[in-house]
């Protein structure tokens, strides 16, 4: 498959699944979800041989492809996967097909809508992650917005509209700063090819108004304290499928901006303004995680674990500026920018995971309030096991994947200073509060109520959801190698770039 247009097969095949789901009409649901889920397995199928077919001693990017766009703006259909976007585009069409086989009897309105909006945005997604000219990763960038605002907004809660509008205007206002980011430097360099902005000289006025335009419309995304709001909202109301994808997807696209855009384009504001983003995560980490523990909506809560686990990630990428030019230490940055990746990747996991637990819970007793359960783990054994699984990985035990990217980052803060440490380590302690109240809570103790004794334990198709979640989960916290090698050369060229002046 050498000579095959492999990321573009990966984009679009999957947003043509979604049209031809789209053309079969809202009367036959059953075809559309066949349909739709061979579309996913194939996508998922085909981007295995990224993996067999990556060589792992080149840092650059490789499946290249570019063909002419715009030419009169010197803009390009450039697409390039490194090591880094390969791990979150696996992770994209793993978690597409997971999804859907887990939403097969959740929603039975307009489905074929339903399952292709799914579609299209996995093929947008991957797009995103594979994008090397910064115009199309825009394009991109805005394009998922629309398949994610009317899963929210057609086939979510009460509040729907609410939570789907927020999340756009949200989204769509910080990537404003991002396009206005993206016209100066193309004016200034005549290109939108993202390595040819790499290499551009830049003042530092110039990178300090480019790295806040950057930092505002990732910031969003990943989301960073304060603008955070908008994701508890779109959890709450979504349905289930749409806060897995959202929480175990959408997220990762603010970390990967911040990777691609703020470190290497400015690296000079990125090392003055680092302890900006390092003070915004750690209150993410300490003060979101407190909000977390007095929840009393199961998607809430675990919503608000996201915001605090995903400032680990802000963290791992920002701590390596300090550690690179302040101590000359590149390889305590290199392990913060893998603990960030590898943070992501468990996030992804664990955090989908947790709301597909919610989602079996919810489509048998149609409440996700916690004090409507109570002593499930008497009824549904099984169940427990997974939930109490990924409740686990979620408070970050060793021997999960919520251990092995906290530990990393944790490791590289403390070679910046002991006191950013000791702050990011307090998560194990919140964590674990909030997740064990939430197990303690729902799982165990005295059968609650009638509606609880009547519950079913989890059938086949959702056992191979949570089995194959509950399989990353232990695969990553007990041998984390494999992705670390496989991303390894890609973080070890960016520490580099960070250690390089424009000035």
């Amino acid at each position: 498959m050498s000579n095959w247009p492999l990321l573009s097969i990966l984009i679009w095949l999957p947003i043509l699944g979604g049209a031809a789901v789209l053309a079969l009409g809202s009367g036959r649901a059953s075809l559309a979800r066949w349909t739709a889920l061979a579309v996913a397995v194939l996508t998922f199928l085909l981007s295995l041989p990224l993996l067999s077919g990556f060589d792992a001693a080149n840092p650059g990017m490789q499946f290249v492809e570019k063909h002419a766009w715009i030419p009169s703006f010197n803009i390009w259909y450039a697409l390039g996967a490194d090591g880094i976007a390969i791990a979150l585009i696996l992770l994209t069409t793993l978690v597409t097909v997971l999804t859907l086989i887990g939403a097969w009897t959740s929603i039975d309105k307009r489905v074929n809508q339903y399952v292709a909006a799914f579609l299209i945005l996995e093929g947008v997604t991957v797009g995103i992650f594979a994008a090397t000219d910064a115009m199309l990763f825009y394009v991109f960038f805005e394009a998922m917005l629309i398949p994610m605002f009317l899963i929210i907004g057609v086939w979510g809660g009460p509040r729907r509209i609410y939570a789907a509008v927020k999340f756009f205007l949200y989204t769509f206002l910080g990537s404003v700063f991002m396009l206005l980011a993206l016209i100066y430097l193309y004016l200034k360099g005549g290109s939108f090819q993202i390595a040819d902005l790499y290499a551009l000289p830049l003042s530092m006025k110039e990178q300090t108004w480019l790295f806040f335009a950057f930092l505002i419309a990732f910031a969003v995304k990943v989301p960073m304290f304060p603008v955070h709001t908008w994701l508890p909202d779109a959890h709450v109301e979504a349905p289930t499928a749409g806060s897995v994808i959202l929480a175990a997807i959408a997220l990762k696209i603010g970390g990967y901006g911040l990777i691609r855009f703020n470190l290497p384009i400015v690296p000079d504001a990125g090392h003055e303004y680092a302890w900006v983003v390092i003070t915004l995560s750690l209150i993410a980490v300490i003060y979101v995680g407190l909000v977390a523990l007095v929840q009393d909506d199961m998607k809430k809560l675990i919503a608000y674990s996201s915001v605090s686990h995903m400032g680990f990630v802000t963290i791992g990428i920002f701590i390596a500026f300090g550690l690179v030019r302040d101590y000359g230490n590149l390889d305590g940055a290199r392990l913060g920018l893998q603990g960030a990746m590898v943070q992501m990747i468990s996030h992804g996991f664990v955090s989908g995971a947790m709301f597909s637990c919610v989602g079996v819970l919810y489509d048998r007793m149609h409440t996700r309030m916690i004090r409507d359960y109570g002593g499930v783990a008497n009824v549904m054994p099984w169940f427990a096991v997974f939930f109490v699984l990924f409740g686990m990985a979620n408070a970050g035990l060793p021997g999960t994947s919520g251990f092995v990217g906290e530990f990393m980052v944790i490791l590289a803060s403390f070679q910046k200073h002991p006191l950013i440490a000791l702050a990011a380590a307090s998560t194990l302690i919140i964590g674990a509060a909030y997740t064990l109240w939430l197990v303690r809570r729902v799982m165990y103790g005295e059968v609650a109520n009638a509606h609880v004794a009547e519950l079913k334990d989890i059938n086949r198709r959702e056992a191979l959801v949570l089995g194959l979640f509950a399989a990353g989960v232990l695969a990553l916290g007990v041998y984390p190698k494999p992705l670390t090698d496989l991303m390894e050369p890609s973080i070890a060229q960016l520490a580099m770039q960070l250690a390089n002046s424009k000035l």
